[in-house]
């Protein structure tokens, strides 16, 4: 039997999450024809989790799926289409169905079951990691047992609405016989043709995914919520409409679901962290319901096509919203970030970030900078080569990022100004400090544009105050040089910056 110390109560506050395919990470670790399992993982992958500072793994797609989601996974040319640009030699086998069309919130059994599960929980608890799971609240499987058993859970449809939306509504049989069901959907794509849509006005459906939602928490420390906003009753009833209406005539449920499952959650796993996956501007709401975090996309979306003054305006919010924010350069849904960002573009966005308040959020391959997108429907990937310098950027980021400074520190965006007669480019600069008292401070300084810069900054670090010269060195780059203490205020520090050019600066005394 083994002892594992407990995990402290309170997780940093500015925790680093990793997300791993569940169902691709043990595959890395098969040695034979047999299919591998959780318990398959050595420990020797957890311990370089723990090296990385990650706080907590997110094992994407460990619940059990059903063969109706896998049929409609290979059946479409949409699909398929994906499969070969990703995996040129792919075959039946390798498709697996989504694991965002759950069929029952039992840990897969070709995973190893709820044990392997708890055994996984329970290493990495050994390391101080914790675990966060999948949630989908807004859909099942076609083959979830509610379609048979509870109907009426789900949002109805009729011939009229069949006929004029073949994609959106499926046929169901069901324990009083066949149903017109609708499959889920964002209202501005085409319903996902692998679910079946959840009325959020049902009551007893609430309760039941409720209670779903609880016994997920007793068996990890979070949960990342699929498609968090479409379950806000504005969002649900523009989405839907009249058909919104209970199948049973059962009073229509008014509270939002997200403020009732995140209380019975929390009464009983305070410490249970609840995560959202969210667009459309609807982060802070879902904050104020009791999120825990809520995705930035809006952050991603300016690193990615923006320039730095969109950055700097995002980064004006305020601080509360900041510090619950998810940070990414990529997840299972968008672009490989070493594809998707030029390389010094790459960088300069990474640094940013991912040392700005919040979750940071990294993707299983983005270490080592793999540029293929795997569809999440795929049991296999191919073998890529790992990039060295993005391998080598990556290792001395989370080292830094491993530090109390960034962790638990006081985070600041600074105000520039030009650096003098032959100053330029300052408008394209982005610079902030963490100070975390006896801990010391950083300074994180960015020019996030093409061409050379030269700017100053007023730099007023608590913990400098007294000292005649210092020494800044670039945790990336490894570079020093030595100012002036005095100067750092007034007139500031100046700087002169190739482009795209990311430095973490750590002060220290001469």
């Amino acid at each position: 039997m083994s002892i594992y110390p407990p995990i402290p109560s309170r997780i940093t506050d500015h925790p680093l999450l990793y997300e791993i395919n569940a169902r691709l990470w043990v595959g890395e670790f098969r040695e034979s024809k047999q299919p591998a399992a959780l318990d398959d993982v050595p420990d020797s992958a957890l311990d370089e989790m723990a090296r990385l500072h990650f706080d907590l793994v997110w094992l994407m797609g460990v619940w059990q799926t059903g063969a109706k989601g896998r049929a409609v996974a290979l059946d479409l040319s949409q699909l398929q289409s994906e499969y070969r640009e990703a995996l040129p030699d792919w075959n039946p086998e390798d498709v697996l169905g989504s694991p965002y069309a759950v069929q029952e919130y039992r840990v897969a059994e070709g995973l190893g079951g709820p044990e392997a599960l708890a055994r996984l929980r329970a290493r990495l608890a050994q390391r101080g990691v914790r675990l966060v799971l999948d949630f989908v609240p807004n859909h099942t499987a076609l083959d979830h047992p509610w379609v048979f058993s509870h109907p009426e859970y789900y949002v109805h449809g009729d011939d009229e609405s069949r006929r004029r939306e073949p994609q959106s509504f499926f046929l169901a049989d069901t324990i009083h016989g066949r149903r017109i069901l609708a499959h889920g959907r964002d209202p501005y794509f085409p319903a996902w043709l692998d679910t079946a849509q959840l009325d959020f006005a049902h009551p007893g459906m609430r309760a039941s995914l409720i209670q779903t939602l609880v016994d997920i928490a007793s068996q990890c420390d979070g949960v990342r919520c699929d498609m968090s906003m479409l379950m806000l009753n504005e969002v649900f009833t523009r989405t839907w409409g009249e058909m919104t209406k209970p199948a049973d005539r059962a009073a229509p449920a008014r509270t939002e679901f997200w403020a009732e499952a995140i209380d019975a959650v929390k009464r009983i796993y305070p410490d249970f962290r609840l995560v959202a996956e969210v667009y459309w501007d609807l982060e802070a709401k879902l904050q104020a319901l009791g999120f825990d975090y809520t995705y930035d996309k809006g952050l991603y979306d300016r690193l990615l096509h923006g320039n730095a003054a969109a950055v700097k305006e995002h980064l004006h919010r305020d601080f509360d919203f900041q510090k619950r924010s998810v940070r990414f350069l990529e997840n299972h849904d968008e672009a490989r970030a070493a594809r998707a960002f030029s390389p010094g573009r790459h960088r300069a966005a990474a640094l940013i970030a991912y040392t700005l308040p919040g979750m940071r959020l990294f993707h299983q391959g983005q270490l080592d900078g793999r540029k293929v997108k795997i569809p999440i429907q795929l049991g296999r990937c191919p073998v890529e080569k790992s990039d060295p310098e993005v391998c080598g950027f990556y290792d001395k980021l989370l080292a830094a990022l491993g530090g109390e400074v960034m962790r638990r520190g006081r985070w600041k965006l600074l105000e520039l100004k030009p650096g003098g007669g032959e100053s330029f480019g300052f408008e394209q600069v982005v610079i902030y400090t963490w100070e975390a008292d006896r801990h010391g401070s950083r300074i994180v300084i960015v020019n996030f544009g093409p061409d050379p810069a030269r700017c100053c900054a007023a730099v007023d670090l608590a913990g400098l105050q007294g000292q005649q010269r210092i020494v800044l060195r670039d945790l990336l780059s490894g570079n020093s040089t030595e100012v002036d203490a005095s100067a750092l205020k007034d007139p500031g520090l100046y700087f002169d910056l190739a482009p795209f050019e990311a430095c973490l600066l750590a002060p220290t005394r001469s």
